[in-house]
C-alpha cells in the first residue's frame, strides 16, 4: 500500500490549494497508509499554522479514522488517543497519542514532567 507524507495529508484536511488537493485525492483514491508520525506532524501544522481549535483537530482525526481510502497506523491507538484528547483537549493530541502508544506496547508508566499529562492513568509525573 502507498503511504502519504505530512504535506499531502495537510492538503486533504486544509483544502486550501485546489490543484494540490486534486492531486492528493487522486493519490489516496487507491488507498494509502498514514503513519503516526505523519498524523502527529499534520495535527501540529493544523494547530500552529492554521490555528485550528482542539475540537476541529478532534474532528479531523475522526474524519481520518473514518476515511474509506486511508489506513492509519495502529488505528486502535489513534482511536484511544482521540477519546483521551476529547476528555482533556488541553493536553494536545500528540501527548495523548504518546500515552496510548506506550499503553498498547505495555510500557507504562509513561514518565513526564508535564503536570497535565502526569495526572492521567498510565502516566507518572516526575518531580
Amino acid at each position: 500500500m502507498r503511504a502519504v507524507d505530512t504535506n499531502l495529508l495537510v492538503r486533504l484536511l486544509a483544502r486550501d490549494d485546489a490543484r494540490q488537493l486534486d492531486a492528493a485525492e487522486r493519490f489516496v483514491s487507491k488507498g494509502a497508509w498514514v503513519s503516526q508520525l505523519v498524523l502527529a506532524e499534520t495535527l501540529w501544522v493544523l494547530d500552529a499554522v492554521y490555528g485550528r481549535t482542539a475540537s476541529q483537530i478532534a474532528l479531523a482525526v475522526e474524519m481520518l479514522l473514518k476515511h474509506e481510502q486511508l489506513s492509519l497506523q495502529d488505528e486502535d491507538v489513534v482511536g484511544a488517543a482521540l477519546a483521551r484528547f476529547r476528555e482533556r483537549p488541553s493536553l494536545g493530541f500528540s501527548d495523548c497519542l504518546v500515552l496510548e502508544t506506550a499503553r498498547k506496547a505495555g510500557h507504562l508508566p509513561l514518565g513526564t514532567f508535564d503536570r497535565r499529562l502526569g495526572r492521567l492513568d498510565g502516566a507518572q509525573r516526575l518531580p
